[in-house]
């Protein structure tokens, strides 16, 4: 069974022969001399960080074009770094020598790699070819982006540098937010059921104009700046990260967005089981057998106290289980049973990616009023754009993903390592993401979208690899 697990994950899978057998890596170096040359060069990684940060930094104030401008400058950077660099052969190495190395190339690359190829396919077999060749392009930009960040983020000091940037920038956002708490914000769309107790309820939505993508862009910030409690050094830094986490989760619980309400519980969740994880090594014989339980029941008496004394959450929270009588619902009930015939009709590859494919061929399934720019659930969006080969590789991607995730921790339990507090934040979001996004399709927007591909390419930075000694690869001696 444990050997069936590691083909699935691609735990053991020896990616630098097949990287070295590959017609792909013969375009690596081609650059090579030209880069030697170079004197801004020298500098590729910092300047890979810098236009990354321009990303987070523009994100939430700016047009989603030039968020297109600047993920294609990421993209040709990327392409840039990988025909400039160096190609390093294998060593011979002395008998009983074996090292850890940080590859370039993950399996998580690789299956993002064969995520994109599905959606090739799906866009060359699309009923709409043009309208999914541009949601092709786009998919290909977050892809690059991812990339490059994984790329970026496997030095601890850049990688320091891009989650305290968006922290920072978080932190503005989360503040304006608070702000019009206080002091009012004007309603873009019908966000509440205007019957609802609620209709008159400011939810906040910031410089983003939506307080459900609001909400799907301060989940990974809660758990960064959580994570940064523990990782920073010094009480000052720990301060703000408190600050921070107050702010960030104080704005997300004022959106009254249910689907940031399931993710932020889920993300809170998953970091504190990991958290106790980690301290576990440390802890007395009996906080290792009761802090889960303990964890279990606090949260459950939280959540149930404040359900029941604060009125606007009690209202929000039992909306959820008011089925169609509650017009959100009812939008997105009618939604997915458009999607579902979507999928029953072109259940193999999909309709090819993107929102405008998707419009082109939604308004010829949905129900009368209930027009739609996308699934709203992520899962049902992959299914309908790729179809279940498209939704089986996603699946896989974050199977494997996950599985680096839990096998990195691992290692870095045993040394000790701050650097753990980011990756376990960076699981706890994916996973926060993932539960908002089963309800709603915010994580397709750039401000939310760029930041589930930094979750992946983070916790991608952190694969190790063993290679083992060349005695270690002799066969058995027959006695």
């Amino acid at each position: 069974m444990n050997a069936v697990w590691q083909q699935l994950t691609l735990s053991n899978l020896p990616l630098y022969r097949w990287r070295n057998a590959s017609y792909l890596s013969r375009l690596v170096g081609l650059l090579q001399a030209w880069r030697q040359g170079s004197w801004l060069m020298r500098w590729a990684e910092p300047l890979g960080a810098l236009l990354v940060s321009l990303v987070f930094t523009l994100a939430p104030f700016v047009s989603n074009d030039l968020i297109g401008v600047l993920l294609v400058a990421c993209g040709a950077f990327w392409v840039l770094l990988t025909v400039s660099d160096e190609v390093v052969r294998e060593r011979e190495r002395e008998e009983g020598e074996a090292v850890f190395s940080l590859p370039k190339f993950t399996p998580i690359h690789l299956l993002v790699l064969l995520y994109w190829g599905i959606a090739v396919v799906a866009t060359a077999l699309s009923p709409v070819k043009a309208a999914a060749l541009t949601g092709l392009v786009k998919l290909t930009l977050y892809l690059l982006l991812f990339a490059l960040m994984a790329r970026i983020l496997r030095s601890p000091r850049l990688r320091s540098w891009l989650i305290a940037l968006y922290l920072h920038v978080a932190l503005i956002v989360s503040v304006y937010g608070l702000r019009q708490s206080f002091f009012g914000a004007t309603a873009l769309a019908t966000w509440v059921d205007p019957e609802s107790p609620l209709a008159k309820t400011t939810r906040v939505y910031s410089y983003l104009g939506n307080p459900n993508l609001l909400a799907g862009y301060l989940l990974p910030a809660t758990a960064l700046s959580l994570a940064a409690v523990f990782a920073w050094r010094g009480w000052v830094c720990k301060a703000l990260a408190t600050t921070m986490f107050i702010l960030n989760s104080a704005c997300l619980i004022l959106t009254f967005s249910r689907g940031g309400w399931i993710g932020f519980v889920v993300l809170l969740f998953v970091f504190l089981l990991l958290l106790i994880y980690w301290l576990s090594i440390h802890l007395p014989p009996f906080w290792r057998t009761w802090s889960l339980p303990i964890l279990l029941i606090s949260l459950a008496a939280i959540l149930g106290l404040a359900i029941i004394f604060v009125e606007p959450l009690r209202d929000r929270v039992f909306s959820m289980f008011a089925g169609r009588e509650d017009s959100s619902n009812n939008f997105r009930i009618n939604v997915w049973a458009a999607v579902m015939e979507m999928i029953r009709d072109r259940p193999i590859i999909g309709i090819g990616p993107g929102n405008n494919a998707f419009n082109k061929i939604y308004p010829l399934y949905m129900r009368p009023r209930y027009s739609a720019l996308s699934a709203y659930s992520i899962l049902l969006e992959v299914a309908v754009e790729a179809g279940l080969i498209g939704l089986g590789c996603f699946l896989w991607l974050l199977l494997v993903t996950f599985n680096q995730g839990w096998v990195q921790l691992r290692r870095l339990r045993e040394f000790g390592s701050r650097e753990a507090f980011w990756l376990i934040a960076a699981i706890a979001s994916l996973l926060g993401m993932l539960a908002h996004g089963t309800v709603d399709t915010v994580l397709y927007r750039p401000e939310a979208n760029t930041l589930w591909w930094m979750m992946i390419a983070l916790i991608a930075s952190y694969y190790t690899i063993y290679q083992p000694s060349r005695s270690e690869n002799l066969p058995p001696q027959d006695l």
